[in-house]
């Protein structure tokens, strides 16, 4: 299109003020604001700009999006207000998905959230004596009663930092800074987001002192390590991976026998940390919290919303001298989480001192049976089939497995059954992208050219919804 043309067409483009005086759009800055209409007629503007200087707009074609503005422009408006985090169905049968925001929250934390939040709080008054309180007593109590108020012969305490990476952080600055930390090079795990051990004990100003060998360490090389200079030693729960074939891993009560002996703590990084025995619900070889500190112990740290199944948060347990130690310390003030964590926190613990497991969403999708998962994924079928406008879209049942996830129990499976997608017309890849558009988003699993459905992480009243969203895939 030669110059001048698209001269002339830019000159027949509104101004920005013009538009705000448009009826329609006036009525956008009365309930949304000034500046966000603003900032979506200049985008709209710029949109069109570059659509004529790129020849996608004529004269022809220019009016008729002329007489779209004012929908373009709210349209712009609700995507740049629309909020960025947004809920989804987990549809992926990974109960712990780290992208996906690990645990849900029962049901009964938001009252106690909105409760907390939506006024004033206790969270560090004592209402006994009217004077400044501790902000982890509110939970501190609940888990005496479910650890015990000691433990292999010491008082248990527990406090609670932002995640369990804070968690290692703030006992190994606690208890070993300016020394050394024993820990077997077959325990150096790296977790999600390249973060890795080494890289935490190196914040926490100790020095690492690697032991034995990738696949092999013994009591031995633990001891024989040990020097003026060593102030702890280290044990990390392979959480996310498994070494098998010709290995060997000190038991606890070695390193429990070690430590005593040597008179030096013994900290185990547990990374998930679960407070019921998961053998309830099929898994085997994960340890629980009580285990360690049964075992002896001094200090267990893991995490709130992993297998405990509560709001993000790094839990330290243990013995209570060593704790009071990491309560004193300045990152704990750094590291500490905030009253909507307590909240979430404490009404979770109250479910596992009730003995409510179902309360919890982890343990209740953990426990959940493969027949109830097929009745359910049955119903999904037949409405879906019932709906459908066309045959491009076949679904069927399949068996499989879910996992826990979240970096816990990694050889551990659940068996489930899974719905099948398949178009006729459409890609997986394409079909499980138009799941993610769709509103409320919906995440699947894609293997072998099928879309997998897993109803184990998909809350019963979200069966309904699901239902629609793949029947309307028939009509895309």
């Amino acid at each position: 299109m030669p110059a001048a043309n698209k001269s002339a067409l830019f000159q027949k483009l509104p101004s920005t003020d013009e538009l705000l005086h448009d009826p329609q759009i006036h009525g956008l800055v009365e309930s949304d604001g000034h500046a966000p209409v603003t900032e979506s007629i200049r985008v709209v503007l710029a949109r069109l700009r570059e659509e004529i200087s790129a020849d996608q707009l004529d004269e022809k074609s220019l009016p008729i999006a002329l007489g779209g503005l004012s929908a373009a422009v709210e349209r712009q408006l609700r995507q740049s207000l629309r909020y960025s985090l947004r809920p989804l169905i987990n549809a992926t049968g990974v109960i712990l998905h780290t992208n996906l925001g690990r645990a849900p929250l029962a049901a009964s934390a938001f009252d106690h959230i909105r409760g907390t939040a939506s006024g004033y709080s206790n969270l560090e008054f004592d209402l006994k004596t009217g004077e400044r309180g501790k902000r982890d007593v509110h939970v501190d109590r609940l888990f005496q009663r479910l650890l015990g108020s000691d433990c292999a012969g010491s008082v248990i305490s527990t406090i609670v930092v932002n995640n369990n990476a804070a968690a290692v952080l703030l006992a190994l600055n606690s208890l070993a800074e300016g020394g050394e930390v024993i820990v077997s090079r077959g325990e150096l795990v790296e977790i999600g987001g390249s973060f890795r051990i080494p890289d935490v004990m190196s914040k926490s100003n100790t020095t690492l002192r690697e032991v034995g060998t990738t696949n092999r360490t013994r009591v031995a090389d633990y001891e024989n390590a040990i020097n003026d200079r060593t102030r702890l030693l280290l044990r990390v729960h392979r959480s996310n991976f498994e070494i098998t074939g010709f290995t060997e891993q000190p038991s606890v009560a070695e390193l429990v026998a070690l430590a005593q002996r040597r008179k030096l703590p013994l900290i185990e990084d547990l990374g998930s940390g679960a407070l019921i025995d998961l053998r309830s619900v099929g898994i085997n070889g994960e340890p629980g919290v009580l285990d360690s500190l049964q075992a002896g112990v001094d200090i267990v740290t893991y995490s709130g919303d992993k297998l405990l199944g509560g709001p993000q948060a790094g839990l330290i347990s243990g013995r209570a001298d060593l704790v009071a130690r990491m309560r004193s310390n300045p990152l704990f003030r750094a590291l500490r989480v905030d009253k909507l964590t307590y909240a979430a926190l404490e009404t979770t613990l109250i479910a596992y001192v009730k003995h409510d497991h179902d309360a919890v969403p982890v343990l209740r999708m953990m426990r959940l049976a493969k027949n109830e998962i097929t009745r359910r994924a049955e119903a999904v079928l037949s409405h879906v089939e019932s709906s459908q406008t066309s045959q491009q879209l076949k679904l069927e049942l399949l068996d499989g497995e879910s996992v826990v996830g979240g970096g816990a129990a990694p050889s551990a499976v659940l068996p489930t059954t899974l719905i099948a997608l398949i178009h006729s017309g459409v890609g997986a890849n394409e079909l499980s992208a138009r799941l993610r558009a769709g509103t409320p988003p919906i995440a699947a699993r894609v293997e072998e050219g099928h879309i997998l459905l897993d109803l184990r992480t998909v809350f019963p009243e979200q069966d309904d919804i699901l239902s629609a969203a793949l029947a309307s895939l028939t009509g895309n």
